[in-house]
Order: structure tokens, then C-alpha cells, then sequence
């Protein structure tokens, strides 16, 4: 993280518990960030937290830290057995409970604890099975959690720590009936630690907080700060027919790595992917019809850099830890303003730079007087130059799949579909 980002407060500064300080140290870290630096003492002290920050600056690592450190300095509740987790960690998104499982993993190394991981899409019988086999934290989605708690996998009664990320989130997702199903059966709010950490504490979250929370102390990093400071931001202008060409010729420019473009809907993602490709620009798309193990798959190869551009609807855009993202594309400026807050979030992540270049065509130019006034300035405006749009090689036919079509046809000439075997009426069935 640059030094910029950290504040003074050093993690051996904190009344911590050993085994998570060794922790903490075999990840590298040694100063806190602002959201850490402000939490962690209220947390440590036993109090509930509602943390508001930007993404990116270490919220997962603050309610970990905190996580783990009242599960050592507080014994189990009588009658528990190893199934029942003693930490509850819901995420909003499948990517964004995976990454915090990784998180945890970093930070668990001295400290021991079971951890289980339930998330939809894959994985059913062997998530079960590891939860069953014992598990100190759970981390997951709520629909996969709420199942394999009506199976009676586990039971929520022995929860010591409730956390709930991106909040916000929750809501935007229609998740917020969920939580309030799993927070209604555990303890009750004063016999465990509750912890709340979400981009914005709006008025609703707020409302969540305080329902089942204890007095959280209320912690906002930045709040009038929408952006990061550190993004360079530019929008283009170019009608609908120069966006591709536009988008090809910047990318050349920059020779991505690592780079992010959003578009508004998901087929227009899978298109975009198809004209990249085309040009020989490496891409995958990602949405939610994505399966799961492909999109645990291509998160992973961007990661790594071997897939140097991910096409992504806004399903992607929130929660996730992707470090040293160098560009993000708007190529759909988004209807909603805090999306496009979230989306160029995606870089110039704790205290580094990054880019954010918009594309203000014909459909959603009409979009930017509110991201304007949401994020409280004018978006500087970029030329396009005579040589920018490239030229574009278009993308083959798409391949027909069979459910669009008639069945395929067999060697005989007939095709493969099972004979109807009801005879029509009025003729019976010849027995010989």
C-alpha cells in the first residue's frame, strides 16, 4: 500500500491478541489504514461498528482482524458443537465472499480457526460437507447459508460475531429479508460483537444498524470525498458507430494489462467480447449468467495478469479486491451516478493512480449531468484525434446453438428427436 494511504497507527500499537498480531505481520502489514485506524480500537473495545469508507482501503482486513481477535480473547458458548459457527461473515456477491475467504486465510495462519466458505453456483455437497466436518468462521452468501441452515447443518444460536459487508449492497440486491432472517436467530445484538462496514451509510442502512445492532459507534472516512483522489478521469464523445472503433484505438494505446470496461447489459458485454477478440485483444465477459467456476476462473486469470481485459455489467463492479487495475472503461456511462463511482473504484486502489475513460455516446450521454452532480465536478472532456478511431476487423456469425434452432440432424437425415409415441386418435396401435 503507498505510505500515503496508512496512517500512524501501528497494528503492535493495538491491544491485539498474539496469535492474530503474528498474523498480521506474516501478511506484511504494519500501519493501519484510515478505516482500520479509526475501528479497530471501538472494535477492540468490544463495541459495535457501522464503518463507512471507500473500497479499497482495507475495510475486509479491519473486520477480520476484529473477527478474530474476539474469537480469542472470548471463550465458545456452552453447548456449541464444531458445526456451529461462532462467526458469521455475509457478503453480498459470490466473488466478493470468495475474496474474503482468501483474506482470512492470509490472516489465519498463527490463529488456527476452522474456516468454511458457502456460496451458490458450485460446490453444494463439499461446502456442506466442510461446514458439517466444524467450522469457527462462516463466510458466505445468504441464500447458500439460510439453505444449509434450514437443513440444520448448523445453528446460529452460538454466534459470537455478526458481519455484514457492503451493506449497501445488500439492499441494491434484494438481499436485506435474508439478513434479517439469519440476524433474527442468533444471539440477541447485546451478546455478540456486530460489525457493519458498506461504501455508503445511507439512511436505510443506517435503519439496518441500528434494528440489530448494539449502539454501534459510527465510523465515515471521507465522506464528502466521493472519488478517489488519485483517478485520472476523461470522457469522450463519439456517436454510436465510433464507440467500438474508439475503444479498440485506446486500447492499443495503452497496451492493457489489466484492464476493466463496464457496459450496461450483459449481451452487449458478449458482443463487445466477440469485436475484441476480433482484434486481437484478449477479453472475456463477465455477468451473472456466467457459471460460477468459470467466473472464479477468470477472476483468477485477471488477477494474475493472464487475462489482461475483463468486460463486466455492474455485477462486477462492487466488492471486489482486484489490485493494479490500471484503466477502467466506462463504455456505457451508467444510469445509476453511484455506479460509476463504484466502477471507477475498481482502480487506483489504496493510494496508488489509475484511469477512468468514459464514453459519453448517444444512448447515455444524457446520464452525465447526474454523475456530475453526484460526484461534485465537471468530468474533463477529451478530443478525439484524427488517428484514434482504429479500424475494425467485425467479429465472425455467432455460432447457432441447438435450443435456437430445429434439433441436429442425425446421419440417416432425420433428426434426434424422441419419436412421439402417442397415437393419434381414432387409430389404434397395430399389434402385428
Amino acid at each position: 500500500m503507498a505510505e500515503k494511504h496508512l496512517t500512524e497507527v501501528r497494528f503492535d500499537s493495538l491491544p491485539l491478541d498474539a496469535a492474530v498480531l503474528a498474523g498480521i505481520k506474516r501478511a506484511g502489514f504494519e500501519s493501519c489504514t484510515p478505516i482500520q485506524a479509526e475501528t479497530l480500537p471501538l472494535a477492540l473495545a468490544g463495541d459495535d461498528v457501522a464503518g463507512q469508507a471507500q473500497t479499497g482501503t482495507g475495510k475486509t482486513a479491519a473486520f477480520l482482524i476484529a473477527t478474530f481477535n474476539h474469537l480469542k480473547r472470548h471463550p465458545q458458548m456452552r453447548g456449541r458443537r464444531p458445526q456451529d459457527p461462532r462467526a458469521v461473515i455475509l457478503a453480498p456477491t459470490r466473488e466478493l465472499a470468495v475474496q474474503i475467504h482468501q483474506d482470512a486465510v492470509n490472516l489465519n495462519h498463527d490463529t488456527g480457526f476452522a474456516l468454511s466458505l458457502a456460496f451458490g453456483g458450485t460446490d453444494y455437497d463439499k461446502q456442506r460437507q466442510q461446514i458439517a466436518s466444524g467450522t469457527d468462521v462462516l463466510i458466505g452468501t445468504p441464500g447458500r447459508i439460510i439453505d444449509y441452515f434450514k437443513q440444520k447443518v448448523f445453528d446460529f444460536r452460538y454466534t459470537q460475531v455478526a458481519v455484514l459487508d457492503e451493506a449497501d449492497r445488500m439492499f441494491d440486491l434484494g438481499f436485506i429479508k435474508d439478513i434479517r432472517f439469519v440476524l433474527r436467530r442468533m444471539p440477541e445484538p447485546t451478546e455478540r460483537m456486530n460489525l457493519l462496514f458498506s461504501a455508503t451509510l445511507s439512511h436505510r442502512v443506517l435503519e439496518l444498524a441500528y434494528e440489530h445492532m448494539n449502539d454501534p459507534g459510527l465510523v465515515r472516512i471521507d465522506p464528502e470525498q466521493t472519488t478517489p483522489e488519485k483517478v485520472r478521469q476523461e470522457i469522450y464523445f463519439p456517436a454510436n458507430h465510433e464507440k467500438v472503433p474508439l475503444l479498440i484505438g485506446l486500447l492499443r494505446r495503452i497496451d492493457p494489462r489489466r484492464t476493466m470496461i463496464f457496459v450496461n447489459r450483459k449481451r452487449d458485454a458478449e458482443e463487445l467480447q466477440r469485436y475484441l477478440e476480433a482484434n486481437k485483444i484478449h477479453a472475456e465477459a463477465i455477468s451473472g449468467d456466467v457459471a460460477q467456476k468459470k467466473r472464479l476462473r477468470l477472476l483468477r486469470d485477471f488477477q494474475s495478469g493472464e487475462l489482461p481485459v475483463l468486460i463486466g455489467t455492474d455485477v462486477a463492479s462492487r466488492g471486489l479486491h482486484i489490485p493494479d487495475v490500471s484503466h477502467v472503461f466506462n463504455f456505457d456511462l451508467p444510469d445509476d451516478p453511484e455506479d460509476y463511482v463504484h466502477r471507477i473504484g475498481r482502480t487506483a486502489r489504496a493510494g496508488a493512480e489509475g484511469d477512468a475513460i468514459s464514453l459519453g455516446c448517444e444512448d447515455y450521454a444524457h446520464n452525465l449531468p447526474a454523475i456530475e452532480d453526484y460526484v461534485g465536478y465537471k468530468i474533463p472532456v477529451a478530443t478525439i484525434e484524427p488517428g484514434t478511431l482504429s479500424e475494425v476487423t467485425r467479429p465472425g456469425p455467432r455460432k447457432r446453438r441447438n435450443r435456437d434452432g430445429p434439433p441436429p440432424r442425425n446421419k440417416s437425415g432425420g433428426n434426434n428427436r424422441p419419436r412421439n409415441r402417442r397415437r393419434r386418435q381414432g387409430k389404434p396401435r397395430n399389434k402385428d
